[in-house]
């Protein structure tokens, strides 16, 4: 969490403001998160708050001199729900809440489905049996009363504040068909006195509540993972670090380190700070800041990052940011802000749930006054019967399927095509995306070293060098001593003898083999071997450098041998994919940490006209805030950590399968084969679903705004019909399947 402090006049004293995220236990649907969020911004400090149901948070902006944290945990108990106020290990207390949370609700789920399997088959099969209706009282009883406890608990709690959420609507239709149909069953002479037959609706009770608690265990089970990769994340942070001062060298908790200070780093251990190297030398794997494969050489001077890899020498470095000030706690920082922000269909829902719930409730009143006010003799009992038809029909089953449906079939589809989809977010806006960056490094190319060239020059023997490389490259764990490796390893000659073996830290290996000396490395080691490069290898070098490959020269200890090409190899897919999206009219840009060169040399293979390269993490992020800024809708296509601030800022995030974690957890699109061409499929993808959601949304309101007027009575005056609470189910019901029934023609169009 970070603490920003700005002054603010305020009764001639400055008012402090803290910004900290805060998880929130308890929410179980996006109305809810619309309670804690109005209930937060309603408590005197509080400047701003966004509570986001997603990822079970709460970012409020407060006076710490007004309000506490306990006294905004205070406000958000009192309606229900949970923060969790501790900074040291927040995160796993949370956790250890929901788990507990998912227990109970899986436990509820399933003994509401066991008594809800028989309540049902007594309403559809045996309602003449002998005592059914108090054999259904008994299996509903404790589904109400019990498992759906709390549903009327938070109801109940969020009435006394002047709020609702659907638990309200769940639990005024279950509890009033629970109450009707308990009256009907021991009173019916009421009804059948006025000629009307007692119907009981344990039925509507029962499954309301089972499938409710069905829906919510599913949801939960999805987010359990969520927050997984982000605190793998925060695992990067070293939680101690080592010292050197006049009084030696002392391990001292990570906090404690400041601007100025001299820290040494052990090989396989991760930079704990932002820096620059006083002394030593070694290859740092940086991939998580700037998404290259290939390692760093560092020497006196050169720059490290927090959350890096050390790999072979010791060095030690002058601290130039600690803390959050890190690279790599920002990045952390702009993850957890993003995943706390609301998407455009939340806060379609939140305004959907403000007003459905109150306004169902507020009609089902008014149906009951009307009728008692004028429906004469019958008044009272057509007015309850009414009354209880309006709030049976309006239940959110339909609602509440619409778009889960639609994104079921939609997510199946895509995931059939290797593409998985996280939200109906980034399905909503990727048919409408005109700019798409692409990362380069593991997206556009493999993201491994390969080699790609070998010229022998004529001193050499090519079959001896290649077994004796393979034997002296297969020591090494060096990315190009593999990649070396790999090539040769077809030459393998267990014969050859290595007696001397060297690895140079920024130059390359030594080794004695057969007794003979050879040196595969930069052209820095070879001139410190004195072996000399003929003008026409320089030319066959230059002509490397320029398709961006790395250059590794092969020699003895008398002569060149050979000259080595290593390159990130594109992906065979890349430039057909670029080409697709450019066909539908797509804006197509490569940022990349990589040399201007090498970036240069990639785009024009793949046909990107458009290129950036030295980018860090927060330049990426720029970049797509500028496009906005324009007007632009942006797609981020990236694969790294070094990506994943660019992809929180992005309108469409998606990540390459074969990427790292944090860019997956933050991404709301993954391509699981890491190739390109599903890009343009996904935005297809995109276009048909939203259209099924749509026509979902529209059959689950259309019944809505026929069935509640006919529940309330409407066409009694003309025709003297009244719906029944039992057609008002089925009707229910009907808006249910038919939701269900368009999802499954989304489904044979997207074949």
């Amino acid at each position: 969490m970070e603490t920003v402090l700005k002054p603010l006049p305020a009764k001639g004293r400055k008012q402090v403001h803290e910004q900290h995220t805060f998880p929130v236990l308890k929410m179980s649907c996006a109305a809810c998160a619309v309670s804690v969020e109005s209930m937060l911004k309603s408590t005197p400090g509080v400047s701003d708050v966004r509570v986001n149901f997603a990822d079970q948070s709460a970012w409020v902006d407060f006076d710490p001199l007004t309000v506490s944290a306990p006294g905004l945990q205070q406000a958000v108990q009192s309606i229900g729900y949970d923060l969790v106020i501790e900074e040291d290990g927040a995160a796993e207390k949370a956790d250890a809440a929901r788990h507990e949370q998912y227990l109970r609700l899986k436990r509820q789920t399933v003994w509401s489905i066991a008594l809800a399997a028989p309540v049902m088959f007594i309403s559809m099969f045996a309602m003449d049996m002998p005592y059914a209706n108090y054999i259904s009282l008994a299996l509903t009883a404790p589904v109400v009363m019990y498992f759906g406890r709390n549903f009327f608990r938070n109801a109940w709690m969020q009435l006394s504040h002047g709020t609702s959420s659907m638990d309200t609507l769940v639990a005024l239709s279950t509890g009033i068909s629970f109450a009707f149909s308990v009256f009907n069953t021991f009173w019916p002479e009421v009804w059948h006195s006025k000629g009307i037959h007692a119907h009981v609706y344990y039925e509507s009770a029962v499954v309301i509540i089972a499938f409710v608690s069905l829906g919510k265990l599913l949801e939960e089970r999805a987010r359990k993972k969520t927050s997984a990769a982000l605190r793998n994340l925060m695992g990067m942070q070293p939680k101690t670090v080592m010292v050197i001062s006049d009084n030696g060298e002392q391990e001292v908790p990570i906090g404690s380190i400041t601007t100025g200070m001299l820290v040494q780093v052990r090989p396989g251990e991760r930079f704990p700070v932002d820096g620059i190297v006083k002394d030593g030398s070694s290859f740092a794997d940086e991939s998580m800041i700037t998404g290259e494969a290939m390692p760093a050489g560092k020497e006196a001077g050169d720059n490290v990052y927090a959350g890096s890899i050390n790999q072979q020498g010791s060095l030690r470095i002058t601290v130039i940011r600690a803390g959050k000030d890190t690279i790599l706690a920002h990045i952390i920082q702009v993850v957890q802000e993003a995943q706390g922000s609301k998407a455009p269909v939340q806060r379609l829902v939140d305004k959907i749930s403000r007003i459905f719930v109150p306004t169902v409730i507020v009609l089902s009143v008014l149906t009951f006054v009307a009728w008692y006010v004028w429906g004469g003799e019958q008044g009272i009992s057509y007015g309850l019967l009414s009354a209880v038809a309006v709030l049976v029909i309006a239940c959110p089953c339909a609602l509440g399927l619409a778009t889960p449906t639609a994104l079921m079939v939609g997510i199946g589809k895509g995931a059939s095509q290797n593409i998985l989809v996280k939200d109906a977010e980034s399905l909503d806006l990727a048919h409408k995306v005109d700019t798409i960056i692409l990362d380069k490094t593991g997206t556009i190319t493999a993201g491994k070293p390969t080699v790609t060239d070998v010229t022998w020059l004529s001193t050499s023997d090519p079959s001896k060098i290649e077994s004796v490389l393979y034997a002296i490259e297969s020591r090494s764990e060096h990315p190009l001593a593999t990649a070396i490796a790999s090539r040769f390893k077809d030459a393998a000659d267990t014969g050859i003898v290595v007696t001397q073996f060297e690895s140079i830290t920024g130059k390359g290996i030594v080794a004695v083999a057969d007794g003979i000396r050879y040196a595969a490395g930069n052209l820095r080691l070879m001139q410190a071997g004195g072996i000399s490069v003929p003008a026409d290898v320089d030319n066959i070098v230059m002509e490397l450098r320029k398709l961006a490959r790395t250059v590794v020269f092969v020699s003895s200890s008398q002569s060149l041998l050979a000259i080595i090409g290593i390159s990130d190899e594109i992906k065979p897919t890349s430039k057909q994919a670029i080409s697709t999206l450019r066909d539908m009219g797509k804006t197509v840009v490569m940022l990349t940490g990589d040399e201007e060169d090498t970036a240069r040399s990639v785009a024009a293979q793949v046909g990107i006209a458009e290129f950036h390269a030295r980018m860090l993490p927060a330049d990426k992020s720029a970049f797509v805030e500028g496009l906005k800024s324009q007007g632009k809708m942006v797609a981020m296509v990236g694969d790294g950590i070094n990506d994943s601030e660019a992809m929180v800022k992005a309108d469409v995030s998606i990540a390459m399968g074969k990427g790292s974690d944090i860019a997956m957890d933050v991404a709301r699109m993954t391509l699981i084969t890491s190739d390109l061409t599903l890009i343009p499929t996904a935005l297809k993808l995109s276009t048909k679903t939203v259209n099924g959601i749509r026509q979902n949304l529209f059959w689950a309101f259309i019944y809505n705004l026929i069935g509640i007027p006919i529940a309330a009575g409407l066409l009694y005056p003309i025709n003297g019909f009244l719906l029944d609470p039992m057609l008002a189910g089925a009707a229910m019901a009907l808006s249910s399947v038919s939701v269900v029934g368009n999802s499954l023609r989304l489904g044979m169009k997207l074949n």
